[in-house]
């Protein structure tokens, strides 16, 4: 008899039965599903793999993969890339073989951004910045900007929202020589069925997750079926973080927003205190899409730096290293001029 595993709707680990709650719970993301709901979803989870199948064997014989020998990086490539180097710490790669078929993406945005505007958009971004090391925008440097479509887990999640508050209405008047307040509390009910679409986590453990939020939003709208040639000319990160390691990050979002909502709903008062706040993700469906990132890492007194910008929309971030010299003497000319100035306010006195 075939072992029947269910997994949880929301971050895909592995289910447990609750004998107490005669359901199943989830010790990951401690979501929790009656038998009912885990059978529908381990039947629909099955029929998406089936449905599957086809496109992960043609990606499988179609990619290639390569494996930085330096910080362990793993790229991938179409077919005829011969040779490339890191992104992230621009050592030589080597080819590595190729990858299963569960690394397909389902979507992928194409690059709208030219590597010429990438260009130009780092040069204004360094020209905002006084103190940068000389070499940071050298030629050199710059060929270290590379195309990369950076996989995404991205999340549409339903909600179950419930709210109880004290609300207070405050209304003050003067009669004579006397002012009055009257003060109305009322207990406020908010009960909800909320959807988020379009959460993105970045599944890239050497991406750093506040660099890549800092780019978005992505625009889904411009999503297309994925295809090996959209990788022609740019590489493609391996996911080395899966879904249930990103949930905790989209079900904070999930969470903050709905809690959000639900507050900004209670209007009409002087002062509300939220009392209790239950905010239950009752099912995520999940997509994995390659994004377009230009990217930039910079090795800096042994210290790295990262560049990214949005190969869709050109929204930029990074953390500029700062040049230690040129800063030590501006500020040693600052103190100069304050002593001098010092000096000359004490003569005239």
């Amino acid at each position: 008899m075939d072992e029947i595993q269910y997994k949880c709707p929301n971050c895909n680990a592995d289910l447990r039965f609750n004998p107490k709650k005669q359901g199943f719970s989830c010790e990951f993301c401690d979501s929790f599903f009656t038998v009912e709901e885990c059978k529908s979803a381990n039947e629909q989870r099955l029929e998406e793999e089936k449905q599957q199948a086809p496109a992960h064997a043609e990606f499988a014989e179609e990619n290639r993969l390569f494996v930085c020998q330096s910080c362990g990086a793993e790229l991938i490539t179409d077919s005829q890339t011969a040779a490339t180097e890191c992104v992230y710490c621009h050592n030589p790669v080597i080819l590595n073989g190729r990858l299963s078929g569960e690394y397909r993406p389902a979507k992928i945005i194409p690059f709208k951004i030219s590597h010429e505007q990438a260009i130009e958009t780092f040069n204004q971004w360094c020209d905002k910045r006084k103190f940068l090391p000389k070499d940071f925008q050298t030629e050199r440097q710059l060929t270290h900007l590379q195309g990369v479509y950076v996989p995404f887990w991205v999340a549409d999640c339903h909600v179950h929202g419930r709210m109880q508050a004290e609300c207070h209405q405050i209304r003050r008047w003067t009669s004579g020589n006397t002012e009055y307040k009257q003060v109305k509390e009322f207990s406020v009910f908010r009960e909800a069925e909320l959807d988020f679409e379009g959460i993105p986590a970045d599944g890239q453990s050497k991406v750093p997750d506040d660099l890549m939020e800092a780019i978005e939003p992505f625009d889904y709208r411009e999503t297309v079926s994925f295809e090996m040639a959209y990788l022609s000319g740019f590489l493609s990160d391996k996911y080395d973080v899966n879904k249930a390691q990103v949930f905790p990050r989209v079900r904070n979002r999930a969470v903050n927003g709905s809690d959000q909502m639900l507050r900004s709903s209670m209007t009409g008062y002087d002062s509300v205190r939220v009392t209790d706040s239950t905010m239950n993700i009752l099912r995520t469906k999940w997509q994995y899409m390659l994004l377009p990132v230009w990217f930039m890492s910079y090795l800096y007194e042994g210290k790295q730096y990262h560049f990214a910008i949005n190969g869709q929309t050109g929204k930029q971030a990074g953390t500029p290293p700062l040049n230690q010299k040129k800063l030590s003497l501006l500020c040693s000319g600052i103190a100069v001029g304050v002593t001098l100035l010092g000096l000359l306010g004490g003569f005239l006195l």
